[in-house]
């Protein structure tokens, strides 16, 4: 879609490592028609779109390195099944988000097995090619490693050749080359291929941020802009989220031309707010991304998450703790913006790198044997002896997946919560940094929220102008249940507080 037509977003995001998640065929493998087995479980949990981790044929076991644009992983399926997929998902409101990587491919993908055999291959210029001399003279032998990629060296080496190729991942996947013109018409044609003859809804953009190598940095959020005009072609209502693994206020300027990127620095100022117990003005400090966002694009989508495939497991980050994996989920889901839950974080999953163990296999059922739980890797992290598995979870109104489960409705339900353009956000300040609270106004209801961070019960009084919000419409804290009748607030607990009952529309806020 381009970035600055609306559209009804989906609200409530969910990401599948495709792999781990359901084995439809007893082959260890998660695969297509093992997702399909599970949409009216998502669809019940509240999810509105998935995002597929990438599907298309591939040698390494997490897909980013692709082959073939066109078609799907045989360990995953086929066509037909995706075809399935996406049919059945549409037809319970759930949109289907493919992860598209167009930074770089496999050296297995005929573009590089022909640039490679010389330099006069006409495909040689998809791909970025110097000799040691050029890579010296620029001064680009070597790069600081970043949050995405820990490689120091990224030329590679292509044997009986004097020229050197550039992979800033890893030697098995070139960085693409995006000055060809034939490069890019050959990008439009799989654009319009998944969004118009496929009918995907849209996509994650893997890398957005790198699709250019650091010297010519300045090229990349031009070519999303002619990124985004293909996607405008090819269907005017598809969605895209960027991957652009950085500071907010590098960030910000991809808003012009994609409708979301991740907000990573909010991802991991939870994460370290839950751990230390104490707030980090994060409040104040989103509403001035807010404010440089909107310079760029006055609909941009906030796509928020705890973590993803690439980060350790939020259980794992709270050490395990039932009591901190529920009040992340609280915090995420009262925030303004669309959340993109991990696979399995609603069931409390755990996971700490290298890669592999946050990726593990999601657990259904209590059966060691349980043909639909993927085998390709014995996991170290979540298992049935340090993880309740769903069937079990569903027949306990205290799990993690009942947390989930309600707040995800009371996030589709309060339209404060469910606001996604012109995120409505403003500070409640306590006086106690243990203490997160904010107010979201909306002209149906306005509400305040407020989670103790910390491993004490701590006072807390609503602020003179808020005095009016003392109907309890979600509590985790068993202090509190109907109406506000305490000014404490339990350890790592939550509570979202609406105008009480004899409020006036007048006096609504």
């Amino acid at each position: 879609m381009p970035a600055d037509k609306p559209a009804n977003i989906p609200g409530i995001c969910y990401e599948i490592f495709v792999r781990s998640f359901c084995d439809s065929n007893g082959d260890g493998i998660g695969d297509l028609n093992g997702i399909i087995s599970k949409l009216d479980y998502l669809s019940d949990l509240g999810i509105e779109a998935i995002w597929l981790t990438p599907i298309h044929p591939s040698p390494s076991y997490h897909k980013y390195d692709v082959i073939d644009y066109y078609d799907i992983e045989p360990e995953y399926g086929t066509m037909d099944d995706f075809r399935r997929l996406l049919a059945g998902a549409h037809k319970r409101g759930i949109a289907i988000y493919l992860d598209l990587i167009v930074n770089h491919t496999s050296t297995l993908h005929p573009w590089f097995e022909e640039a490679r055999k010389s330099k006069d291959n006409p495909y040689r210029h998809y791909y970025w090619w110097m000799n040691q001399d050029q890579i010296d003279h620029l001064g680009i032998s070597e790069r600081e490693t970043s949050h995405d990629s820990q490689i120091v060296y990224p030329w590679h080496e292509n044997p009986g050749d004097d020229e050197k190729y550039y992979g800033l991942f890893y030697k098995g996947m070139p960085d693409l080359n995006y000055h060809s013109e034939a490069l890019r018409e050959e990008i439009a044609k799989i654009v319009h291929f998944w969004l118009s003859d496929v009918g995907v809804d849209g996509f994650r953009l893997d890398a957005a941020r790198h699709v250019f190598p650091e010297w010519d940095s300045e090229q990349s959020l031009t070519f999303w802009e002619f990124f985004s005009k293909i996607v405008g072609d090819a269907n005017p209502d598809a969605f895209t989220v960027g991957e652009v693994w950085a500071e907010t206020e590098e960030v910000a300027p991809y808003f012009r031309n994609l409708n979301a990127t991740f907000h990573f620095d909010l991802s991991f100022a939870l994460q370290r707010m839950l751990i230390a117990g104490r707030d980090e003005q994060i409040i104040d400090k989103l509403i001035a991304s807010f404010n440089l966002f909107q310079k760029y694009n006055a609909l941009f989508v906030n796509a928020i998450m705890l973590t993803n495939h690439d980060q350790e497991r939020i259980g794992s980050v709270v050490g395990g703790q039932i009591a901190k994996i529920k009040l992340a989920a609280s915090i995420l889901l009262t925030l303004p913006g669309q959340p993109y839950l991990y696979y399995g974080e609603e069931i409390g999953m755990l996971g700490l790198k290298p890669d592999p163990y946050i990726r593990e296999p999601f657990l259904w059922t209590a059966d060691p044997e349980d043909p639909q739980r993927p085998s390709w890797i014995k996991p170290e992290f979540t298992t049935l002896k340090t993880v309740t598995p769903l069937s079990a979870q569903r027949n306990d109104e205290s799990s993690v997946y009942h947390h989930y489960k309600n707040l995800i409705h009371l996030h589709k339900t309060e339209p404060a919560l469910s606001q996604i353009f012109a995120p409505n956000l403003h500070p409640v300040r306590l006086g106690n940094d243990q203490l997160l609270a904010y107010f979201r106004p909306h002209a149906d209801r306005s509400l305040v929220v407020v989670h103790n961070l910390g491993d004490s019960e701590v006072e807390f009084t609503v602020p003179e102008d808020k005095s009016i919000f003392t109907e309890i419409c979600f509590s985790t804290d068993p202090l509190h249940s109907t109406t506000l009748t305490s000014n404490r607030l339990s350890p790592h607990s939550s509570i979202i507080l609406a105008p009480g009952r004899m409020a006036t529309d007048g006096q609504k806020q």
